[in-house]
């Protein structure tokens, strides 16, 4: 069996950059946003609408008035991403060892036995990293207000949550439904912490 090593997060954690580094000292495959790309491959949607619902718990329908009532007939893409993204998740864990970023997969790969592990820090920390950091990942914070940056970082987290416990039933960060919980609150070195998150792994 392949060995697999899932990394949930919290935005503005680094978690993301944490499991890039862990791919590259362990020599395992890497999988995150390319999940999204084989997602669109498969279906007709865009990697745009596809990032969005893959990360957001299913919105209730509700009736749509025009003159007379009645009830929308609204195509249930969200159901398809989500099957498709389940399926491409084991399909990558089952051809090598890797690492995988988010997406409930450690839940989705239960069965595999998978190092699970949950990326953290204060909120100090996000934001400071939110200001250092220029890519799309941190939604180009430096633009913003601390206030609204906080808000932001929040948000996320919390569709994050919604998300994971609607697809789970657990609870996301919970420490009880992870091998290893890491704080990066304090971390000046994210090599040097993947070395460490990688000898104990490996």
């Amino acid at each position: 069996m392949n060995r697999i090593i899932t990394i949930g997060r919290e935005f503005g954690s680094g978690g993301r950059e944490l499991a890039r580094l862990i791919a590259e000292i362990t020599g395992y495959a890497y999988y995150d946003r390319e999940i999204i790309s084989e997602i669109a491959k498969r279906t007709s949607l865009s990697e745009k609408y596809i990032q969005n619902v893959a990360e957001h718990k299913p919105v209730i329908p509700f009736p749509i008035h025009t003159g007379r009532t009645f009830w929308a007939v609204i195509p249930d893409y969200g159901q398809d991403v989500q099957k498709e993204q389940h399926s491409i998740i084991r399909e990558l864990a089952e051809k090598s060892d890797c690492v995988i970023v988010g997406r409930g997969a450690d839940y989705i790969l239960r069965d595999s036995n998978p190092y699970r592990i949950f990326v953290y820090s204060d909120d100090e920390a996000k934001l400071k990293r939110c200001r250092e950091n220029s890519s799309n990942d941190y939604d180009k914070g430096t633009e913003l207000t601390d206030k609204e940056l906080s808000r932001r970082i929040e948000q996320i987290n919390t569709s994050r949550a919604d998300y994971y416990e609607f697809y789970t039933g657990q609870e996301w960060g919970m420490k009880s439904n992870y091998d290893l919980c890491v704080n990066t609150s304090k971390c000046n070195d994210f090599m040097k912490l993947a070395r460490a998150v990688s000898s104990i792994i490996i």
